[in-house]
């Protein structure tokens, strides 16, 4: 027993964790109350995140807002989830954090005008496959252009109409955030059991001009799956640092 908890602890700190989705802000690739893992492990090997991610990362300040963790009052479920989120099997009621996808990231210039698409370096992004059906890239808040600092990122929700991303928070930052506020990248969706699956970077982030994103395995079966997927992604980023990766 003692081992068995020692290693999931290890997992937890090291590994991988799992976070749970409190708002609606990143539908219809997540949904309110999924349980997503989240790689811990590429960070710490200096590793960035990179467009088309989506990533889990701490409140830069006044972001949460209406977007905060679900949670029940009752005395014996906030005991579960403490035993739970100790072992990293759930997150911590108290957690401050926030999931959204990696549109930009140091260097990059984005933007959209309304009605228009988001732009990243003047390349249009072809969003269709995962921004909320019938929303539109960025019609309720048009941005940019904003050049994105070194060591920062521009993140935006996916259901673009109900999601206070960084468009919101231009106040500070341009409403970039520091890649060291970064939990890590969700990899998959582990609960509830029908929604299994991994979360890859879409196409459009690959097209030529734009910089090329990691791609992610083809599927995986929750948390058994996903070590060695964060493994592989390890390796992975490795090989492409020297040039290796096609």
């Amino acid at each position: 027993m003692g081992i068995a908890l020692l290693l999931a602890l290890l997992i937890k700190t090291f590994l991988v964790q799992a976070f749970s989705i409190p708002s609606d802000s990143m539908q219809n690739t997540l949904q309110r109350g999924d349980r997503v893992l989240v790689d811990k492990l590429t960070p710490w090997f200096g590793a960035e995140p990179e467009r088309g991610e989506v990533v889990v990362f701490h409140d830069p300040g006044g972001w949460l807002g209406d977007e905060t963790q679900q949670s029940d009052s009752g005395p014996l479920a906030r005991g579960v989830q403490r035993v739970l989120s100790f072992i990293g099997l759930m997150p911590s009621a108290e957690e401050k954090d926030l999931i959204k996808r990696v549109i930009a990231v140091g260097g990059d210039t984005v933007e959209c005008q309304k009605g228009g698409p988001v732009k990243v370096n003047g390349k249009a992004l072809n969003e269709k496959g995962y921004i909320f059906p019938g929303g539109t890239p960025c019609d309720d808040k048009p941005f940019g252009p904003i050049k994105v600092p070194k060591g920062r990122i521009w993140v935006m929700g996916d259901h673009r109409q109900d999601s206070l991303d960084s468009r919101y928070h231009q106040d500070l930052n341009n409403g970039t955030v520091s890649v060291d506020q970064v939990v890590g990248r969700a990899i998959v969706i582990a609960w509830p059991v029908d929604r299994w699956s991994t979360l890859p970077v879409p196409g459009t982030f690959d097209q030529p001009g734009l910089g090329a994103a990691a791609s992610m395995a083809p599927s995986a079966l929750g948390f058994a799956g996903a070590v060695p997927i964060v493994l592989w992604r390890r390796r992975r980023l490795v090989r492409k640092a020297r040039g290796t990766v096609d």
